[in-house]
């Protein structure tokens, strides 16, 4: 089955070759997503939430592995779908970023770790009730 996405923006961050492994708050920089203005009503009552979830197009993550090797698990490796690499078989990546604040189609947030003009795909809001699930644990970081 054929799928298509279409971008409804450009994500900006200070990144141009290399983008931190994990986005930190408190990063300096500016990040700043444009939605396309016919998208700008879309934006409406956003601003109510302090976070968002970005969804994204990785458009410079070319490979394509089953497996990942993340930092900080002494070289071992772990199925692609049990990691957060970038090299997704479909290129989707998410951030859950702070909301500063938006003016018109323009959305300052804290750190995206994304390249410059990333293509934006989504957004949505961060719902503590619904997306936080304390229980959930940390799977093979925990071992």
């Amino acid at each position: 089955m054929k799928i298509e996405f279409n971008s409804i923006g450009t994500i900006h961050t200070p990144y141009k070759e290399i983008a931190p492994f994990r986005p930190d708050e408190n990063e300096k920089g500016i990040f700043f997503i444009n939605v396309d203005k016919q998208y700008q009503k879309a934006l409406f009552e956003l601003n109510k939430f302090q976070y968002i979830i970005v969804y994204f197009y990785f458009d410079r993550s070319f490979k394509k592995n089953l497996v990942a090797h993340p930092p900080n698990y002494n070289g071992k490796e772990v199925g692609l779908f049990a990691s957060r690499s970038p090299n997704r078989l479909n290129g989707i990546g998410m951030d859950i970023v702070k909301l500063i604040r938006i003016e018109r189609n323009i959305i300052y947030t804290s750190c995206l770790d994304v390249f410059d003009n990333t293509p934006l795909l989504d957004i949505k809001p961060y719902i503590e009730n619904l997306d936080s699930k304390p229980q959930a644990g940390n799977g093979w970081m925990d071992l």
